[in-house]
């Protein structure tokens, strides 16, 4: 195991903060199998307090699979995930109050307008009515959306829609924030906004695992990356010690930048 970065093509390997970040997430040795098909083989890594961690890999590594097992949705068939220390699998309703998943898909009441939709993803967390109308005026102001609260989600853009989405996981402000693919399908504008409202997270502390197929988000984002494939990871490490990664046996050569280093570990077959 080393502190920083690892490499293999079946790897166990632990990123551990060496930059005085304390561990926030501690992911051990994930597994789940589907029948006679292991999705996830034995994944682990931790994520230190107030950083983004991207995850990457290529459709059908695994990512969404692990994300479901590290919020609860999905059981492991072996393996947990601690936040805080506390474990996801003994303790699940504790876990959950602090964490927020913005989902691949958009997860909203379209016939709803923003107000009612987060007041209803308050009411699940347990949220009293005054604080649950403080913190949606505050979240609306935080994705530029308050002046259109009232609004049906039906009437919105893909973007503002994906703004929304975040807004219902950020409502009972959780310090660890999943983020699958939060800006697919939106136009350059949206998705420098959702990069804004990301950055503003970061800066107030909060710790984000951020998966996304675009190698220039997580160039940008990210204090440490993992690259994910049929299951495991096959990489670990900061931007610059992924672009420096040099192993003769995949014939991966020194890279030019994150996406030619994703070709070459994951390959160039179409995975659909």
């Amino acid at each position: 195991m080393q502190d920083s970065m690892a490499f293999s093509t079946k790897t166990d390997s632990i990123h551990l903060p060496k930059d005085g970040r304390p561990v926030h997430v501690q992911v051990s040795n994930l597994v789940k199998t589907f029948g006679k098909h292991e999705a996830v083989k034995g994944v682990s890594f931790t994520i230190g307090k107030g950083e983004i961690f991207g995850l990457l890999g290529p459709n059908g590594a695994g990512k969404s699979t692990t994300i479901n097992m590290m919020c609860g949705y999905l059981a492991p068939t072996s393996g947990d995930t601690t936040i805080d220390g506390v474990s996801i699998t003994s303790e699940p309703l504790k876990v959950k109050r602090t964490i927020g998943v913005v989902p691949q898909e958009i997860a909203l009441y379209k016939d709803l307008n923003s107000w009612e939709n987060l007041d209803f993803f308050g009411q699940i967390y347990g949220m009293a009515a005054k604080e649950r109308r403080s913190r949606s005026e505050e979240v609306l102001h935080f994705v530029g959306l308050y002046d259109r609260r009232k609004e049906p989600i039906t009437n919105f853009s893909g973007g503002m829609q994906r703004r929304i989405n975040m807004a219902v996981a950020m409502i009972h402000q959780p310090a660890f924030l999943m983020m699958d693919e939060p800006t697919v399908g939106v136009d350059p504008q949206s998705r420098e906004n959702i990069f804004d409202t990301i950055e503003k997270l970061r800066d107030q502390g909060v710790t984000i695992l951020y998966t996304t197929h675009y190698m220039e988000e997580a160039e940008r984002l990210c204090n440490h990356i993992a690259i994910m494939d049929e299951g495991h990871i096959i990489a670990i490490g900061t931007l610059e010690q992924l672009l420096a990664l040099r192993d003769q046996n995949r014939e991966v050569q020194r890279p030019h930048g994150l996406q030619e280093l994703f070709i070459q570990l994951t390959g160039k077959t179409l995975r659909d």
